[in-house]
């Protein structure tokens, strides 16, 4: 099991938030772990700064939440991202416009995210959030024996 700090920021009177870092192409990001999120998702534009080869390809599906039912939404396979110790084997994320969640923790004075790390990998790495000592726990993925 593997411990990776958390930051918890303040979105004042709107509640709170962690923040996570992720190695993705070899540089460090921050991202917000939510646990509401059924799936990681990228912002559209953090990603395409983050890396000109990634391939982003359009989904038929519309996503759902963050306020709508009808963003239109991509989708790109990520290898290689590291979260603490933990290595994440190849994965699909949607990609989708998260600028105004960037704008608003600009006002706030928060650093930008490059997304939100969602239930997909969360129950694959079966995470264990500790608010109190601000820490995730991440384990290794059981490995199916067939």
């Amino acid at each position: 099991m593997t411990s990776i700090p958390l930051q918890i920021i303040d979105l004042h009177d709107d509640g709170y938030h962690p923040l996570i870092e992720v190695i993705l192409f070899g540089k460090a990001f921050i991202m917000v772990l939510d646990t509401g999120a059924s799936k990681t998702a990228f912002d559209q534009t953090m990603l395409a700064e983050a890396s000109e080869a990634t391939f982003i390809s359009e989904s038929d599906r519309l996503s759902t939440g963050l306020g709508t039912n009808t963003m239109q939404s991509f989708t790109a396979l990520i290898s290689g991202m590291q979260i603490g110790s933990v290595l994440v084997a190849d994965f699909e994320v949607a990609v989708l416009d998260l600028s105004t969640i960037n704008i608003a923790y600009g006002q706030l004075g928060h650093p930008q995210v490059l997304g939100v790390l969602g239930g997909d990998i969360l129950m694959k790495y079966r995470a264990v959030i500790d608010y109190g000592k601000q820490v995730v726990k991440l384990k290794k993925p059981r490995v199916k024996r067939g």
